[in-house]
């Protein structure tokens, strides 16, 4: 294996600041997430890194994630005995053994949790994922849009607990399983969607873990020589910037295990609004649609480029709004019915990055 075919401890960082821009505001706390993942890699060494174009046709991949609101993942950390256990479960239940993890998210600790998992259970991690960057509900994945079914499904919380739920379609087991995360406290770990290997070729979006940490370490690279990182982040992701300014009012809540709420940014080119679910999913400016979901819109702090987080959002904070096009089977009539703002309940038409509907 090459350097590039592998994560060792010390790449963690950049990796999971790059985890956090692709995040758009959600997929949990990647100062949690990276704190984990290097104790994991250095209790238990590097991690190789699979190409989806490698895995054979019958390789068993096996996503792994944590579920629930970023606002609670921030303060409930997950017992890292407990994270590869979601895993285990679902695979005991199937009675298959995995041959390879895999990320559902390519968003802050849903970027990370796997490698714990990976240095756990002493498999190869795929660099892919199954959105592009985060989403908040289950069903929101590539994979749906291929057939493959999320369940059956484990989950499991940091006391021990693990359960298993069989569904009629995804859209239920988003449903279901929202309801026992929010009984285990709005946070939990779950593995679904298990997927072949030539299942993993079809739906995923190949190479978002090596993006991630060629994000994260251009951004700290372009810092240190006191260049622009907010202009090469976009660049880098084939992005523009959106808005610059600060951070005028926040309205933030945690309601039906996710962390809903808007933001207002206030600069010389008027006031963006921020609308999120988890993620970043609208962002309108003096009242206009600027760029909307399914496209990535990522807040990043104006001076160090580190991204920031919904539930990181503060009063009198200065950011750079960024817009980057997400993979275009989210723009198919089937990739819109399931993650276009119409379905989160904004009556408005998709406006890409670029200004195209």
């Amino acid at each position: 294996m090459t350097e590039e075919n592998m994560i060792a401890a010390e790449d963690v960082e950049a990796l999971a600041r790059g985890a956090a821009v692709l995040g758009t505001g959600g997929g949990g706390d990647p100062y949690v997430g990276r704190l984990l993942a290097e104790q994991a890699l250095r209790e238990h060494g590097p991690i190789h890194l699979v190409p989806p174009s490698k895995l054979d046709d019958d390789a068993r991949v096996f996503p792994i994630a944590m579920m629930g609101a970023p606002t609670v993942m921030v303060e409930k950390t997950p017992s890292v005995h407990l994270i590869g256990a979601a895993v285990t479960a679902l695979a005991d239940h199937l009675g298959v053994t995995p041959t390879h993890l895999a990320c559902i998210e390519a968003g802050g600790i849903n970027s990370t949790i796997p490698l714990v998992a990976a240095a756990q259970l002493d498999l190869p991690l795929v660099d892919g994922d199954g959105m592009g960057r985060a989403f908040p509900e289950l069903q929101m994945v590539l994979p749906t849009l291929v057939g493959v079914s999320c369940s059956p499904m484990s989950i499991a919380d940091e006391k021990g607990n693990v359960g298993m739920l069989h569904t009629i379609d995804n859209h239920w087991s988003e449903a279901l399983a929202r309801s026992v995360t929010i009984t285990m406290g709005c946070s939990a770990i779950i593995s679904n969607y298990m997927l072949t290997g030539a299942q993993a070729r079809d739906s995923l979006v190949a190479g978002t873990l090596s993006l991630c940490r060629r994000l994260g370490e251009r951004i700290a690279a372009v810092r240190a020589e006191h260049g622009d990182p907010v202009a090469a982040a976009a660049d880098e992701l084939g992005g523009r910037l959106l808005h610059v300014g600060k951070v005028t009012d926040v309205a933030r809540r945690t309601t039906t295990g996710f962390a809903r709420g808007d933001a207002m940014v206030t600069g010389p080119d008027g006031v963006l609004e921020l609308r999120f679910q988890n993620e970043h999913l609208v962002a309108l400016r003096d009242g206009e649609p600027l760029v909307t979901t399914p496209d990535l819109i990522i807040v990043l702090d104006t001076e160090s480029g580190e991204p920031v987080t919904t539930e990181a959002l503060r009063f009198g904070h200065r950011v750079s709004v960024i817009g980057a096009p997400a993979d275009e089977r989210w723009h198919s009539p089937e990739g819109l019915e399931l993650v276009g703002p119409r379905y989160f309940g904004y009556s408005i038409d998709p406006v890409r990055v670029w200004g195209t509907r």
